[in-house]
């Protein structure tokens, strides 16, 4: 927790003299922040279940907590607990937060990042899980079908711990399609791939069907458009 305080220290001072993190373009400014210090942060985000999220606090970290299964059966195979940023698009952009896994070890235990995001049924997402299989610890694309893998290099697995905070970061190029994960490690990711098939859209975080924590939210590109997320049809 100690290395996160500092990580976290450094961005805010970077970003207060007009300089970009490590691994940041040059080009992309902060868009967006929430520290989850106040409860009204929840406003800033849409559910596929809002009764299976909260704001917490342990040890004084604020975090937007993931803290049961949600009432929610998508329409194709897909993760089930979702929180996406509300109202803002983004193509060619950098997300990050400290994430903590609050599950039982297993090798699907996961946690998952949004991005892209059209639809409930058309989306893109990564998984970080402790194993890596066909179905576990990759980036996916949900295409009104189930989900399927695209990422071309990734490793053997994550390992979450218990009662550890990771700091992960997501990029992902629209332009382009290139999307790229780091776990602790902003210099090497742990996964990357291509899928070119959705332009700008929303982002968020959650998980396929487990628990965790997530703080420290940060968002930089080069834009950031507004408009209305979607709903997700039959959440409760």
């Amino acid at each position: 927790m100690k290395l996160l305080g500092l990580l976290s220290a450094a961005i805010f001072a970077a970003a207060a003299r007009g300089e970009n993190p490590v691994g940041i373009p040059a080009d992309y400014q902060l868009l967006y922040a929430q520290d989850f210090a106040k409860p009204d942060a929840l406003a800033d985000f849409v559910f596929s279940d809002p009764a299976a999220w909260k704001i917490t606090e342990a040890d004084g970290k604020p975090a937007l907590e993931l803290v049961k299964q949600s009432a929610y059966k998508p329409a194709v195979r897909s993760p089930v607990n979702l929180a996406l940023l509300k109202d803002r698009v983004f193509g060619d952009v950098i997300f990050e937060a400290d994430c903590l896994q609050t599950g039982k070890e297993y090798g699907h235990r996961d946690m998952v990042f949004i991005s892209g995001f059209q639809s409930p049924t058309k989306f893109l997402y990564t998984h970080i899980a402790s194993a890596a299989d066909d179905h576990a610890h990759n980036c996916f694309i949900v295409n009104d079908a189930p989900r399927v893998k695209f990422a071309r290099e990734t490793t053997k697995g994550a390992d979450w711990g218990l009662g550890i905070w990771h700091h992960v970061r997501i990029e992902r190029r629209s332009s382009d399609g290139i999307v790229r994960v780091f776990f602790d490690d902003m210099k090497n990711p742990i996964m990357q791939g291509g899928e070119k098939t959705f332009g700008p859209g929303f982002i968020g975080f959650g998980s396929f069907d487990d628990t965790g924590k997530i703080a420290n939210v940060k968002v930089w590109g080069k834009a950031v458009e507004t408009k209305a997320t979607p709903r997700f049809s039959g959440a409760p």
